[in-house]
């Protein structure tokens, strides 16, 4: 460093500590006036700014906020603040989230039922889920649109007495004349309350998802699809589902179904025999909706299988949860042209080369593949994703399923399917823990 230099820097810092700093015990009137003038002007702040600022903060940040002044608690309490809320309800003891205070709970009861529109009730224990049916119970004059029931451990809404339960549900459907989505699943929901549902809302319905609410038939999920026109996406088990319920979502004065869960679930093993829907009922709903995702879940036994996939099924989104055979694998390419993601969480150690290759072949739109515990050679892997080329975006195989073979080893496939891929591609590794 220059000389120069190092007398400026050093000049610098020697001359630092004799600065001398104001003293603020002079003029203590001062600062105060300053502390006063910054106050006022925080305080005078318009009630649109204030609101905008508190439609930032936590909850318990407004409510700290809402002590500073009277402006500001008065902006605490303005509709606008209370169109959305989640009530967290759990055990103190065992839940990893914290509950909403019962006396904040009482006051959106007395001051903001009114105001509410999205609800939602976060529950980990029958306990909690039954002080969610207490609020339920007690929100008379509100117009609820958004409506969604979440158990963070199941099935804890299906141990509520089944009365208690559809009792304060229909509270709501019945003083709510405009719910647009209601998310109900694993509950004890059943045919009556979907009556009194579709009496008060049909107009405005627009999503209902009921996975998994045994109290509910065919005939009142039917009952939903015919009068509510306006319903874009539907969630529920393939036990009520019907070629009944495919054609009334696909009547001309029905709206485009936009989404169609089904749950495949095995209720009881070895013991249940599924039901088969018409090919011409797939056909109807696909001429009146033609852009709807069908997706279909999976949690059944192999030989409980034979039902699905003989003839031509419309699905989008396959998942299955446990072991799926070769035989229902090769299904999918002839018979799920529309097929976009597939994921298969088990097969055996019987490789899967031509079941890949004919999907590969025969569903164009697919762009999203996951496989664990299977069994494919690299070579017929290598051939799929060349098939499938770079509208493949989602691709998840766990490094065992692959298998070496003569043309690539392990360390060679990943250069390979990057090519056809356009983009690095790692088959995913399993946690050495």
């Amino acid at each position: 460093m220059k000389r120069s230099d190092f007398c400026v820097v050093n000049t610098v810092i020697q001359s630092s500590p004799a600065v001398k700093q104001p003293r603020l015990g002079l003029c203590p009137s001062l600062c105060q006036t300053h502390m006063y003038t910054v106050f006022q002007d925080w305080a005078s702040l318009p009630h649109h700014v204030v609101l905008q600022i508190f439609q930032y903060l936590p909850l318990i940040d407004r409510a700290r906020a809402s002590s500073v002044c009277r402006r500001w608690n008065e902006v605490f309490h303005i509709p606008d603040l209370w169109r959305k809320f989640e009530f967290e309800l759990n055990q103190s003891a065992t839940s990893y989230f914290k509950s909403t205070h019962p006396d904040l709970i009482q006051q959106i009861i007395k001051k903001h039922a009114a105001h509410l529109q999205y609800v939602s009730f976060k529950v980990d224990s029958t306990e909690s889920a039954e002080t969610a049916c207490d609020i339920l119970s007690q929100l008379v004059n509100c117009s609820i649109q958004t409506l969604g029931l979440i158990s963070t451990a199941k099935p804890s809404f299906m141990n509520v007495p089944k009365s208690h339960f559809v009792s304060a549900l229909t509270v709501v459907f019945i003083n709510s004349k405009s719910l647009s989505s209601i998310k109900i699943e694993d509950t004890p929901v059943d045919d009556p309350s979907l009556k009194i549902l579709v009496a008060n809302n049909s107009d405005t319905l627009r999503l209902l998802k009921m996975s998994s609410c045994p109290h509910v038939s065919s005939d009142g999920i039917l009952c939903v699809a015919d009068h509510c026109q306006g319903l874009r996406e539907l969630a529920l088990n393939y036990y009520i589902l019907s070629d009944e319920l495919l054609l009334a979502l696909s009547s001309e004065t029905h709206v485009n179904l936009e989404h169609l869960r089904i749950d495949v679930i095995s209720e009881n093993p070895g013991h249940m025999e599924f039901h088969s829907i018409k090919k011409h009922s797939w056909d109807a709903l696909i001429k009146h909706s033609p852009g709807v995702n069908v997706v279909m879940y999976f949690f059944v036994y192999e030989e409980e299988f034979e039902t699905f996939f003989k003839e031509e099924t419309p699905v989008t989104h396959l998942y299955f949860g446990r072991s799926v055979s070769k035989a229902i694998l090769g299904r999918l390419g002839q018979n799920c042209p529309r097929l976009i993601e597939l994921v298969v969480c088990a097969n055996g150690l019987q490789p899967l080369d031509s079941e890949l290759l004919c999907i590969a072949e025969h569903c164009k739109n697919l762009t999203a593949l996951g496989l664990s515990e299977c069994a494919v050679s690299c070579s017929a892997f290598v051939q799929f994703v060349r098939l499938c080329g770079q509208r493949l975006t989602q691709l998840s195989i766990m490094e065992e399923v692959l298998i070496p073979d003569e043309s690539y080893s392990l360390e060679e496939i990943h250069t390979e399917v990057s090519k056809y891929l356009g983009r690095v591609w790692f088959p995913d590794m399993m946690p050495m823990w």
